[in-house]
């Protein structure tokens, strides 16, 4: 895992080729026509931990009257790494977390009520309820969350990890899909490995990643191989669907996040049980 920090220290095209448009094109018509530019990505909406860093999110279909949610990782939990097979879920808590404006400058400083979610099992995942819904969050600092994208990134796309913690963006792309990625104790699946660029570090864990054409966050930054070992703490190792295991030395990794809109519903409220929910239930006495 990236380690928490103890203390202070993400052309409209002509189809039909040939054929002559009906009418001549004007100048405002070619003004709309004209490709949209994507926004640049800044750190508005992005919040820093006491030791990682996160994402003020909302899914898709949130609404302005719902409660506010955050999202980091499993391994940033206040109470430390879950172990393989638990999951938190509707556990209290009131922990803060620093929201940040689009220059790295604070926003507000958001609270919780729980942790609705968390696990480092499948995934690396944290979600946090808040006591604010996303409307009082905007109308009392003026920032908007991110939405959290429900269909998959595609290879090479170009992304942004945004962290909270070091107010700092690296930029690189999609590389690829990894069938297991395995670290210690744990294990996650289908996540994504970053080209050689993204060369993040401690304090970046629960980064949001952002989609740079969209806008939304595909992923959660969790974990690198630092120096080279095999699937040990701090040195994950990807492992194919016929066991063959490799190690990429420098390079770093994140967690999917576009199933996640699924399993929360009305209300910011999870439901795990929800058609199209995947993520890891509690079971047995591991759940709390």
């Amino acid at each position: 895992m990236k380690k928490p920090l103890v203390g202070a220290l993400f052309t409209v095209a002509l189809l039909g080729a040939g054929i002559a448009p009906a009418t001549a094109l004007t100048a405002s018509d070619a003004a709309a026509a004209k490709p949209t530019k994507p926004k640049a990505v800044d750190f508005a909406g992005t919040v820093a931990l006491s030791n990682c860093s996160g994402s003020l999110i909302r899914m898709p279909d949130s609404k302005p009257e719902d409660p506010a949610l955050v999202m980091s990782n499993g391994h940033c939990l206040e109470e430390g790494f879950p172990a393989p097979g638990e999951v938190v879920v509707d556990q209290p808590s009131s922990r803060t977390f620093t929201l940040l404006k689009g220059d790295a400058s604070e926003a507000a400083t958001l609270t919780a009520t729980k942790v609705a979610y968390g696990t480092m099992t499948d995934t690396d995942l944290s979600v946090y309820e808040l006591d604010s819904t996303y409307q009082q969050i905007e109308e009392k600092s003026g920032i908007k969350a991110l939405e959290l994208a429900d269909q998959r990134p595609e290879e090479g796309k170009a992304i942004t990890v945004v962290s909270g913690y070091w107010k700092k963006t690296y930029s690189c792309s999609v590389d690829g899909f990894v069938h297991e990625l395995r670290e210690g104790k744990w294990t996650w699946k289908d996540s994504i490995r970053y080209t050689p660029e993204c060369k993040t570090i401690g304090g970046t864990s629960g980064s949001p990643v952002i989609d740079d054409a969209t806008g939304k966050v595909v992923a959660v930054n969790n974990t690198g191989n630092e120096s080279g070992e095999e699937c040990t703490d701090n040195n994950p190792c990807e492992v194919d669907e016929n066991g063959n295991v490799t190690v990429h030395k420098g390079i770093n990794y994140a967690q999917q996040t576009y199933n996640v809109p699924a399993c929360f519903g009305e209300g910011s409220k999870l439901d795990l049980d929800a058609e199209g929910c995947t993520l890891p239930k509690p079971s047995g006495a591991l759940a709390k």
